[in-house]
C-alpha cells in the first residue's frame, strides 16, 4: 500500500493552475500556498508531461502502466520459479529406477 500523499489532490491541481495561469515564479507560488517548492516543480513538470508539452519524462499514464507491467513481469518469474521446481522435481521421479516389489 503506497504511503498517503501530503499533499491532497485539489490542492495540488491549484498549484499548477496558478503558476500556469498567473507566470509567477514558482517559489513565489508554493510559499503562499505552504508548499515546498519543489514539489510545486516536481506537480508543474508531471502535468506538462502529461499534457504534451515535455519528452523528457513519462506521462501519468505511462507510469502506471510501467508500474503494472513491471508487477505483472514480477509475478511471471516467480510462477516461472515455481515450474522449474516442478520440473525438476518431475523429472527426478521419472529418472529414479523403478524396482518390483519382492513377495
Amino acid at each position: 500500500m503506497p504511503a498517503p500523499r501530503k499533499y491532497p489532490d485539489e490542492l495540488r491541481e491549484r498549484a499548477v493552475r496558478e503558476v500556469r495561469t498567473t507566470g509567477r515564479p514558482i517559489a513565489h507560488v508554493a510559499k503562499d500556498l505552504g508548499i515546498h517548492k519543489e514539489a510545486l516543480r516536481g506537480w508543474v513538470r508531471q502535468a506538462e508531461a502529461d499534457s504534451g508539452k515535455r519528452d523528457d519524462r513519462l506521462t501519468t499514464a505511462e507510469h502506471e502502466e510501467l508500474k503494472q507491467l513491471r508487477k505483472e513481469v514480477a509475478e511471471l518469474r516467480r510462477a516461472n520459479e515455481i515450474l522449474k521446481a516442478a520440473s525438476a522435481l518431475f523429472a527426478r521421479e521419472l529418472d529414479r529406477p523403478r524396482t518390483r516389489p519382492t513377495r
